[in-house]
């Protein structure tokens, strides 16, 4: 498999935990997102919107979308599971999951801040603090309150909200929200850690970190 990802984003991050929870061997592709390479005619073949991650599987099929990615992941690889058997419990792991993916993520993705900055000219400065933290905080606040006891989201259970929660609050310490009111996040995040499948997925330890 081939992995077309940035070191900082977020959403391949996601996918480099997953691959490496499942034990999957992958390739990466690089693509400086800064320097517009996710915008190369070859890119835009594979992936027409331009984004990262893509993953390019053995037989050159290939799949965008970091949600996607992973549930065909965990369909296909099914040890560990990163969702449990009942019905009720995997959606509500799954509503925590679209808080990050639907209602932080793509508010503070690098596309937006960009718009905001040029052509709207907002200050900078206000789009890195004002407008970043805002959504990080409602959508932290909510996940706060919800999830369970244990060392991870749900409990004693690694899950996709672990998968997509520490990759938020990597950027949001990036963007130095204050954690005080968000003990539980904190600790699930360091409890996560100190795995190795997340901690090879670290955007220090990609190839093409700067």
């Amino acid at each position: 498999m081939r992995l077309f990802s940035y070191w900082r984003s977020s959403a391949a991050y996601r996918v480099r935990i997953a691959l490496n929870l499942k034990g999957i061997e992958y390739e990466t592709v690089a693509l400086h997102l800064l320097q517009g390479e996710h915008k190369r005619d070859d890119y835009l073949a594979l992936n027409p919107l331009g984004l990262v991650p893509a993953l390019e599987l053995d037989d050159g099929r290939v799949l965008t979308q970091s949600t996607a990615i992973i549930q065909w992941l965990n369909d296909s690889y099914p040890t560990p599971p990163f969702l449990p058997e009942d019905s009720f419990e995997s959606a509500r792991i799954m509503s925590w999951v679209h808080t990050v993916a639907c209602d932080i993520h793509p508010l503070n993705n690098v596309g937006v801040m960009n718009f905001l900055k040029e052509p709207l000219g907002v200050d900078p400065e206000q789009v890195r603090t004002t407008w970043y933290h805002k959504w990080l905080r409602r959508g932290f606040d909510s996940l706060e309150t919800q999830l369970t006891d244990g060392p991870y989201c749900y409990g004693d259970s690694l899950t996709m909200a672990d998968i997509y929660l520490v990759p938020q609050v990597y950027n949001a310490h990036r963007f130095k929200l204050d954690f005080s009111n968000f003990p539980r996040i904190q600790s699930i995040c360091d409890q996560c850690n100190k795995l190795d499948a997340f901690k090879a997925a670290q955007p220090e330890n990609q190839p093409d970190a700067e």
